[in-house]
């Protein structure tokens, strides 16, 4: 379901719309959007950016221009998550703050990986598949494992084939 407060700009591309869940939330233009993926308000998509199939997309996300996701990946927004406040009963958005995320500039995010609130992925890092990200990722940096550890660095140079529509 596409709720009728989404943002898609111009190109973006829902796949299966009957087999998504968006609200609130902005899409950029020529975005990629699988299937069984939700996408909550106030997240925001940048443009050519692809998120694949059975991925969570948490309100305070923030994924800016050319970013992959992979399959099945889930994005956390609350550092202390309860399901009752101080008096013992359910907690409503009053007893909680939204931590955001970002994810900069061309990164990739490998299928499965969880990505703690309140982090920054930086420009061209590449997360590998299953890595459970704790603490920023610095631009042109490959990180992998539980938890996320650097592994190496993307090489400095621009990468051709991460450039999107023009922009390295």
């Amino acid at each position: 379901m596409i709720s009728g407060d989404v943002e898609l700009e111009e190109g973006a591309v829902i796949h299966h719309p009957d087999l998504v869940n968006l609200y609130g939330c902005h899409v950029g233009a020529g975005s990629r959007i699988g299937t069984f993926v939700e996408i909550q308000k106030g997240a925001a998509v940048g443009r050519n950016c692809k998120i694949g199939s059975h991925s969570f997309l948490c309100e305070g996300v923030t994924l800016e221009d050319g970013v992959f996701v992979g399959h099945g990946v889930m994005f956390i927004n609350d550092l202390h998550p309860r399901a009752l406040n101080a008096e013992g009963k359910l907690q409503t958005d009053q007893d909680w703050h939204v931590v955001g995320t970002l994810v900069r500039r061309n990164a990739a995010i490998g299928s499965n990986a969880t990505i703690l609130a309140g982090v920054t992925i930086g420009r061209n890092a590449l997360v590998g598949a299953g890595a459970v990200v704790t603490k920023d990722v610095p631009d042109n940096t490959i990180v992998a494992g539980v938890p996320a550890r650097i592994k190496g660095r993307v090489k400095d140079a621009p990468l051709r084939s991460l450039a999107i529509g023009g922009v390295k």
